[in-house]
């Protein structure tokens, strides 16, 4: 069976562009989950679909031509749709509709499906959780929440030029909140998940302790 990597936390701790690098430098296959809910979102407020209607929402996500390539880019048929879905608008409607689920369950197989044929390394919110409880690795990344906000700022600035860091902290709190008492599926770190603070961290920092975390997790499950 492929390995799968499971990385969880909240907004701004660097799960993405963390579980990207250490996929990159496995040779493994990475899964942006938190993108696969952001096209279901772009497509239901194309569509003119209501946040509200889980079931609606629920069957368009069982309809679309959801793909991902190894690397994260995500398209809806031959659309790339990577940078649509990362503007402001889509990221309010992806924490509403990630939270509804009946979405949830119609993305549980799309997230399952990409570790039958691979080694995965995956991120998101119920990573280790529900998708993959059997994974090899599970790890949790947090960081103080000023340094996940200035994080989350930093990205902005550097796509849009500007942004509000107040307003910033503000919604990622919000989001934080809201995946966390959500009752589908909530942001909550496991009993065996390692945790990893990298509020005083490198990226590279963070990378090189996961892929010595992963080297020794898969030597110890070697056969004897």
């Amino acid at each position: 069976m492929p390995h799968v990597i499971a990385i969880d936390g909240p907004a701004g701790a660097g799960k993405s562009t963390v579980a990207r690098l250490l996929a990159r430098r496995l040779g493994w296959r990475y899964l942006d989950t938190g993108a696969l809910y952001r096209a279901v979102a772009l497509a239901s407020m194309e569509a003119g679909v209501s946040e509200h209607e889980g079931g609606a929402i629920a069957h368009l996500a069982a309809s679309l031509d959801l793909r991902q390539d190894a690397e994260g880019r995500t398209s809806l048929g031959a659309r790339d749709v990577s940078p649509l879905i990362r503007t402001e608008a889509v990221t309010q409607r992806a924490s509403g509709v990630s939270a509804l689920p009946e979405v949830r369950a119609a993305l549980l197989a799309v997230q399952r499906n990409a570790a039958l044929q691979e080694n995965l390394v995956c991120e998101g919110r119920d990573m280790a959780s529900v998708v993959f409880p059997q994974a090899t690795l599970k790890v949790y990344l947090d960081a103080r929440e000023e340094v996940r906000a200035g994080r989350r700022a930093t990205e902005l600035e550097g796509r849009d030029g500007h942004a509000d860091r107040a307003r910033v902290r503000h919604e990622m709190n919000a989001r934080d909140h809201a995946d966390s008492t959500r009752a589908a599926a909530p942001l909550r770190r496991m009993d065996d998940q390692i945790l990893l603070d990298t509020s005083a961290l490198t990226i590279e920092d963070v990378v090189s302790a996961l892929e010595i975390m992963v080297k020794e997790r898969l030597l110890h499950r070697q056969p004897r």
